[in-house]
């Protein structure tokens, strides 16, 4: 052999080229398998690559996937229409939590390349005798593996059918031997494979489900128990006064709590009522301009109470099944302690002034950002620092606010130096921000996402909105649906019409595995700073804002409705299968969710001032169901059960603006 001649291994497949199998454009895959594709346990994952080869004979593919022990497990893919284009998908589940990994493998199919030979040639006589010596041969070879593997009926049973397999054997019985369902289950499992080609590993992370899979109420701790004395002064309320807001949120069905900075608020350009500039010596300040001569981010207000106050308030939760959520804003108040032991953590201009937060023409003199640029690893350390400590102290959550105004490769380290030491800690980004952005911080690491949910109303943005994030993005972005935040009065919330509530909760709750809802959401708080602004008059992160949650009109028990539903359903719980149906209205709108045997079909009005009617068209397939098929769709909010087929008649209401049905077989 001279030097040019390859050799076998020069043969198989070099990195990133092809193998002697082709296996390309595989799916889920981040960042060329930089990042982890994102899971959950038990969460349902489609992989997919196109296959292929040279000349007529079959080929097969298969997902290795790999556990965080090093254990392999092969599930065998599928090819899917349209067949052409040579797509092969496998649905996996990885049972554990940890990092996975997985491969495909692309191969030559001799079986099936026989098969399609012999359905072909033996009817017509043509090539009997080798077909049945070719036949034996493929069969003896998977007998000798299912031998290998101890299954010793498969053994026995490809056995006999070799023996079966003669030139003197009517057609019809060979036909139906080799078409059995038998030999088919045993030749899929033992069969040769051949030329077998591997694509590299690409990561998995299986988080736990809770990354994937939450229900948030958000509340200010200094509102739930404030009080005015005689001279109108405001007391603030504290994590000992929130305890009767914990049990309500537990009540309706929420298992994870937010609540705003905690930290002391400098005075320095304080922020007063409705953002003012000319703040009252008793107004409370923005929680986001953190930092006093009291401390800064591994502090507490002393109004709220001190760290055992806070650990009284995080074992309440604990108990009621709530998790808390801590807000990390890092930004600093001009009084922070930041600014005067660490100045190059700020930007100095050249003046000698630090740059404070500005979103032209907006200015926010309260609030410094920080600068990762002139000592990144001090920075870094710091924060890391601050993370540690609260969740020492009981924070398994962290809503991370404006994470977008901070370099990626921050968060990238951040996130990986958190996860080696307590992997079960979540981070959610509020970035509303330019796509990109939001997609490389969950590539990244963020476990959950703040979405463009909030300004998705019509129908056709839903739709768009939902087959984006549940296909192109679901590898790398969850998102979480918060129907409003103290930053966001959205406009369509602004008529105060307890219908339109109703509508964006359901929605929110249905459409997202996670979602969420800012106190005074359940009381239709509706009233805008001014006209023509998504912000909330008298806003609670000025000022205080006590409420009488047993007030009537109440969302409250529909909230609770909402969580329990979820809790019962797991295709509410997921968020990659969502399959939208056809209904000529354009304020209805009708998608289904499965999981399993699990199906829930959901039936929405976007009209919360007029009764809309409209037929519905089912796609019968994506239900699971054969086309033609009656079934049972039982209300999950009324109770009421209704036979139903492929098209159907339904009538909304504002009072009664939707149907969330559990659909079965007729």
């Amino acid at each position: 052999m001279n030097d040019a001649t390859p050799t076998r291994a020069h043969l198989r497949r070099t990195e990133g080229g092809f193998g002697r199998i082709p296996v390309t454009g595989v799916t889920p895959v981040i960042e060329s398998g930089a990042y982890p594709v994102k899971a959950v346990a038990h969460e349902r994952l489609l992989i997919r690559a196109n296959v292929f080869r040279e000349g007529h004979d079959a080929v097969n593919a298969s997902v290795i996937l790999t556990s965080p022990q090093g254990t392999q497990r092969r599930i065998d893919m599928t090819q899917v229409e349209p067949l052409g284009l040579d797509i092969w998908e496998a649905y996996v589940r990885m049972a554990a939590e940890g990092e996975w990994t997985f491969r495909i493998e692309g191969w030559s199919d001799p079986w099936a390349t026989w098969l399609h030979h012999t359905e072909t040639k033996l009817p017509l006589g043509m090539d009997v005798d080798l077909l049945c010596m070719e036949g034996r041969e493929l069969l003896h070879l998977a007998a000798e593996e299912a031998d290998r593997n101890g299954v010793l009926p498969a053994a026995h049973l490809l056995r006999a059918a070799a023996e079966s397999l003669t030139p003197s054997t009517p057609v019809e019985e060979i036909l139906e031997l080799i078409e059995s369902r038998p030999i088919k289950r045993a030749m899929a499992r033992f069969g040769p494979r051949e030329c077998i080609s591997p694509t590299k590993e690409y990561p998995i992370l299986v988080e736990r489900r809770r990354a994937l899979y939450s229900s948030w109420y958000e509340f200010f701790p200094r509102s739930q128990g404030a009080w005015q004395d005689g001279t109108g002064r405001w007391h603030s309320g504290g994590f000992d006064s929130s305890h009767e807001r914990l049990e309500a949120a537990a009540a309706m069905g929420f298992d994870v709590v937010y609540v705003p900075p905690i930290h002391p608020i400098g005075q320095a350009f304080k922020k007063g009522r409705n953002n003012s500039l000319d703040a009252r010596p008793e107004d409370p300040g923005s929680p986001w301009a953190i930092g006093s001569d009291e401390g800064g981010h591994d502090a507490i207000h002393p109004d709220l109470g001190d760290l055992d106050a806070f650990g009284r308030f995080v074992a309440k939760a604990r108990s009621l099944g709530l998790e808390v959520a801590l807000d990390l804003a890092l930004q600093a108040s001009p009084d922070h302690p930041w600014v005067k032991e660490h100045p190059e953590w700020f930007t100095t201009r050249l003046d000698g002034t630090i740059a404070y937060a500005e979103n032209p023409p907006k200015k926010y003199q309260d609030i410094y950002p920080l600068n990762f640029d002139n000592d990144p690893e001090g920075l870094y350390e710091e924060v890391l620092r601050i993370v540690r400590l609260w969740i020492e102290r009981g924070v398994t959550i962290f809503r991370v606010d404006n994470p977008h105004t901070k370099p990626v490769e921050f968060w990238d380290w951040l996130i990986r130096q958190v996860r080696q030491t307590d992997p079960e800690v979540i981070f959610l980004a509020e970035a509303f921000t330019k796509p990109q952005m939001m997609a490389a911080l969950g590539k990244v690491g963020f476990q959950q996402s703040y979405t463009y949910f909030t300004w998705r109303v019509t129908k056709w943005e839903l739709t768009e909105y939902l087959t984006e994030l549940s296909r192109d993005m679901a590898a790398y972005y969850r998102p979480n649906f918060f129907v409003n935040t103290p930053d966001i009065n959205p406009f369509h919330l602004q008529s105060g019409n307890p219908a339109i509530f109703a509508i964006r909760a359901i929605l929110a709750a249905t459409l997202s595995p996670s979602w969420g809802v800012y106190s005074g959401f359940e009381l239709f708080e509706h009233e805008a700073n001014a006209p023509g602004r998504e912000e909330y008059l008298d806003s609670e992160k000025y000022e205080y804002r006590p409420r009488d949650f047993q007030a009537e009109p109440n969302l409250g028990l529909l909230l609770g409705r909402l969580n329990s539903i979820r809790d019962r359903h797991p295709s509410l719980q997921q968020l990659r299968d969502i399959h939208f149906h056809h209904a000529p209205h354009d304020q209805v709108i009708v998608y289904s969710k499965h999981d399993g045997d699990d199906v829930v079909l959901v039936v929405c009005s976007l009209d919360p001032d007029h009764t809309v009617t409209s037929d519905v068209y089912l796609d019968m397939a994506a239900l699971g169901l054969t086309p033609g098929q009656q079934i049972r769709v039982h209300d999950e909010l009324t109770g009421e059960t209704y036979s139903w087929g492929e098209r159907n008649w339904i009538q909304l209401r504002p009072d009664r603006p939707a149907h969330i049905f559990h659909v079965t077989a007729g």
